[in-house]
């Protein structure tokens, strides 16, 4: 471990632990080194040793020079470059913000106007983003309010914001954990697992708690309303011992736990099926979805976008979606054909939809033209066979078997031991619209990551977020730069926000930034004791 004294300490809420402290960010190798200058971010860090192969390091990060306050920030009124629909700009070009400036200087206030720059993304434009107005620097949210309010009735868009989650200051605290899974030397499992159904949410602790997880966290994107689809659905791709359970939005980074996780794969990944009856052939658009209706789009034929975009619900006319055995809630109904399939992939019936999956078996629903496709070519007692294919973004398939999981989110952090943020190709920032990602991607936030090292080691980590003058999180970019600082060589970013949950022995560690507790997320990762 880089940079840190170790001394021992008695029980604590981890058990027996090494208090340990250092200067971030925390390395995972290297000699140790004594008392560092206490200048910068200072942490201090417990480690436990929760089994062979498995440590758990959790950490407090603190920065002396961050003087964080609440403020009002102006926002530039704009337009959606994809939905067409009417949002506030955090970020504006320099002539809105210089004019807007000026009109709130001559209403008697005193604004400030910052420049905001572009993060080290791979995938979008360098230096100045734009200019933010703010004005005021409040010690508490009701002052901050009250101004903010009497802007407002003056025509302005507001916002009151606390300063400690810009990416142009340092945070003041950060609370991070990380485990460190070892394969050479664990005799346990990891696998991404939805706890048997995917139309079900439950909490990572409850999860971890079941199945008697040594270490859990959440894990990918998923559907938490029902005008976006049926909930605790994964809006990406995602599989569980070796069966694909959603497809791909477009080609977005995942992890791969093959073999319960002996080996760990970060990639890009896409994936395809074709549904075959006779000389026939349709492709498979989704799995385990509403047929129509396409979270964090990224499916060839969805409108407004075929591209990949977070946290935006696209649509499509024409859609073959294939459920499995993994969709435990009963069948969506609505207009269009569905066919049921046995274990043989033979067809026992063709009618309208509703119902549930047979024991064994799936069902194909199609609306629009799929709907005709299969009206035409499923005949009763003959087969229709569904294949699915999961390739990285170099062409090379990727194999799936019992033991194996993929779960996956957005975007790819650390590429080849580099940095290497590809924000706009995942759909988690938009260049030509800085309305869409900004708070999601360069505003601190409750994260979960997961990256490799060198030494082929699984880390798992979580920082909380959103805890005014308790944690303030990560941006993405600082996500990266944690991961590395790690000794990651490849890295990518979990879902987070209210989701980020962190267990050990199936107890919650981190503070969630749900104002109702822990939330109930899709699915998650667990490293499981060896039997």
């Amino acid at each position: 471990m880089a940079a840190m004294a170790r001394i021992r300490s008695g029980r604590s809420v981890l058990g027996a632990v090494a208090v340990v402290a250092a200067v971030a960010p925390l390395g995972l190798t290297g000699p140790a080194r004594a008392q560092e200058p206490a200048a910068g971010p200072q942490a201090t860090w417990t480690v436990q040793d929760v089994a062979p192969g498995v440590q758990v390091r959790t950490g407090t990060i603190r920065d002396a020079s961050a003087a964080p306050s609440w403020t009002v920030t102006v926002k530039d009124p704009g337009t959606s470059r994809l939905t067409g629909a009417a949002v506030d700009v955090e970020v504006g070009p320099q002539a809105w913000a210089q004019q807007t400036a000026a009109q709130l200087t001559g209403a008697g206030y005193r604004p400030r106007v910052e420049t905001v720059a572009w993060p080290d993304y791979a995938d979008t434009p360098h230096g100045a983003m734009g200019q933010r107005v703010r004005i005021g620097s409040y010690a508490t949210q009701a002052q901050a309010q009250s101004v903010a309010s009497a802007i407002a009735a003056t025509g302005f868009h507001t916002a009151v914001e606390w300063t400690g989650y810009d990416a142009e200051q340092p945070a003041d605290v950060e609370n991070v954990h990380v485990a460190v899974i070892d394969p050479h030397r664990f005799t346990g499992t990891v696998e991404g697992t939805h706890d048997g159904s995917v139309t079900q949410r439950e909490t990572t602790s409850a999860v971890a708690a079941k199945l008697g997880s040594l270490v859990g966290v959440n894990a990918g994107f998923f559907v938490t309303s029902d005008s976006d689809g049926v909930q605790g659905i994964p809006s990406g791709l995602a599989a569980y011992d070796g069966e694909v359970a959603s497809m791909a939005a477009g080609a977005r980074t995942a992890l791969v736990l093959s073999d319960g996780g002996r080996h760990v794969r970060i990639a890009r990944l896409t994936s395809t099926a074709t549904a075959r009856a006779g000389g026939s052939s349709y492709a498979v658009q989704g799995i385990n979805r509403l047929p129509g209706t396409v979270r964090d789009c990224g499916r060839p034929g969805a409108t407004p976008s075929a591209l990949p975009w977070q946290d935006v619900t696209c649509h499509e006319s024409d859609d073959l979606v294939l459920f499995t055995p993994a969709f435990g809630a009963a069948l969506p109904g609505g207009a269009g054909t569905q066919v049921m399939l046995d274990g043989h992939g033979r067809v026992v019936s063709v009618g309208a939809r509703g119902g549930s999956v047979p024991a064994g078996g799936s069902v194909l629903q199609g609306i629009g033209a799929a709907a005709d496709w299969l009206t035409a070519h499923a005949v009763p007692g003959q087969r229709v066979d569904v294949r699915d294919t999961v390739r990285d973004t170099a062409g090379r398939q990727v194999r799936l078997g019992a033991g194996d999981s993929v779960v996956s989110a957005a975007p790819t952090l650390v590429a080849d031991g580099r940095i290497a943020i590809d924000a706009a190709a995942e759909g988690t920032v938009d260049p030509q619209d800085l309305s869409f990602g900004y708070a999601w991607a360069n505003v601190r936030q409750p994260r979960t990551m997961a990256g490799i090292d060198a030494r082929g080691r699984l880390l798992l980590v979580t920082v909380d977020g959103r805890l005014t003058g308790g944690s303030e999180g990560f941006t993405i970019s600082e996500a990266a730069h944690f991961m590395r600082s790690l000794g990651a060589v490849q890295a990518m970013n979990l879902d987070g926000g209210g989701s980020t949950a962190f267990t050990v022995g199936g107890t919650l560690l981190n503070h969630p930034s749900d104002a109702t507790g822990e939330r109930a997320v899709g699915d998650t990762i667990e490293v499981l004791p060896g039997h």
